[in-house]
């Protein structure tokens, strides 16, 4: 083992020698340049450690449901009206928790953001505010309740592990609330921590290790390593700032409660008292019945192929939810969006908004708070034609006329990718 330079003060050390422009500079060029996400995803990769980087990139076991994720939108055609008699601007506002918002998407709350970028869920935040669209903070953020309150005025929502420990769950409870959160997100698919065989092989850790195979890792890049070493090391600081981010699955291990039932959740809600969604539904009788407990939204998610493997796409079940709950329950869904027509499809196949995950992260990989911007701004555009080319000219539109607009045909050889996806980040499968 190495010695940790944070604990011998490098970080202040090198914080006084601004050189992360310098090192950052040529990955701030290419975030400029990026023409779509994947393009993002390549920079991030570039930049980051490799540890780091596979840890944002991969999902479950062999990674099937990852795969699938982002194939199944593949399988969605879109049939487009013409002379629709629309013209831009095109009005892509919508409500989230019944608060007004610029766009129908936003960046999931995601753990750990400090690992990507020192900037961390600040840039997340930044770059919500600039658009105009709600933010999501983890409870296993890096960056404080208070600080994001302070960076980010418009609709929040904070997002809530099962956790053993009721106390500490009120605790953060009333921290969100007292720092301007409007909505709470309960997290349920996490009962388990699950299998992330790139971060067995990586040996990863939250802070690395400081043994020499993530040292020689750290070497190699340089960006992320000055990054990590010339800033304040990063802890929990939604929980409590004094636990150290020494290893996530150890923590959460420690804290989960696999226990935690349908009364839990019931308790939750009372102690919240405010508009909130079940995280992690793929079941309709899951959504009716958390609709029937009392949750005022239901957030179609399998935290991002992340947890069970061969667990099915968000994509694939939305109808089945959305039939279930009926017209006037508010649907969250994420999971495979990399794409404004992504977003699109999800829309009109009956979600009302849509969380990003790894889109919005490799933005922050690649480039802090503008990686993040452009990562927006490329789905925005994005999704700003796909309505235009559809016909439709609001969210509202787009979601009352969705089911005729986005229809399924059958799997084909032909959806597959060229043997050089992999490369640009598209898990399908190669010819």
């Amino acid at each position: 083992m190495i010695f940790n330079p944070h604990k011998f003060g490098i970080h202040k050390i090198l914080g006084n020698i601004p050189l992360n422009a310098v090192f950052d500079a040529p990955y701030k060029a290419a975030v400029k340049k990026a023409v779509n996400i994947a393009d993002l995803r390549s920079i991030a990769k570039s930049r980051a450690h490799k540890m780091v980087f596979d840890y944002l990139d991969a999902g479950a076991d062999d990674e099937i449901t990852l795969r699938r994720q982002k194939d199944a939108y593949t399988q969605l055609e879109c049939h487009y009206k013409v002379l629709a008699g629309i013209k831009p601007p095109l009005d892509l506002s919508t409500k989230i928790f019944g608060m007004d918002v610029n766009l129908p998407f936003f960046g999931c709350p995601t753990a750990g953001n400090r690992m990507f970028h020192w900037e961390g869920e600040t840039a997340a935040a930044k770059a919500a505010q600039h658009h105009g669209t709600l933010y999501g903070l983890s409870s296993l953020a890096t960056t404080g309740i208070t600080e994001i309150s302070k960076l980010h005025d418009g609709p929040k929502v904070f997002q809530l592990y099962v956790w053993k420990d009721r106390e500490l769950v009120k605790d953060v409870i009333a921290k969100a609330k007292e720092g301007g959160f409007n909505a709470l997100a309960l997290t349920v698919d996490f009962t388990w921590y699950g299998n992330r065989e790139r971060d067995i092989r990586n040996d990863f850790s939250i802070p690395p290790k400081y043994n020499l195979k993530q040292t020689f890792g750290a070497l190699a890049k340089p960006a992320w390593t000055y990054d990590f070493l010339s800033h304040e090391p990063y802890s929990y600081a939604c929980i409590n700032t004094e636990v150290p981010a020494d290893s996530l699955a150890a923590f959460v291990n420690s804290q989960i409660a696999p226990e935690f039932g349908w009364k839990d959740a019931e308790w939750l809600l009372g102690e919240w008292n405010g508009p909130a969604a079940l995280k992690g539904v793929i079941r309709p009788e899951d959504a009716k019945r958390s609709v029937d407990m009392g949750f005022s939204a239901v957030w179609v998610s399998n935290h991002g192929a992340r947890q069970l493997d061969t667990s099915p796409a968000t994509i694939d079940v939305l109808p089945s939810i959305r039939e279930a709950v009926g017209p006037d329950v508010e649907i969250i869904l994420d999971g495979g969006v990399q794409r404004g027509t992504d977003i699109a499809k999800a829309l009109a196949l009956g979600a009302d908004s849509v969380g990003l995950g790894k889109a919005y992260l490799w933005g922050l990989a690649a480039g802090g708070t503008d990686g993040v911007i452009k990562a927006y701004d490329i789905l925005k555009v994005e999704l700003d034609r796909a309505m235009g080319l559809l016909g439709t000219a609001t969210v509202d539109d787009l979601k009352r006329e969705g089911p005729d607009l986005i229809k399924r045909r059958a799997a084909s050889v032909r959806d597959y990718p060229d043997r050089y996806a992999p490369e640009r980040g598209y898990g399908g499968g190669i010819v």
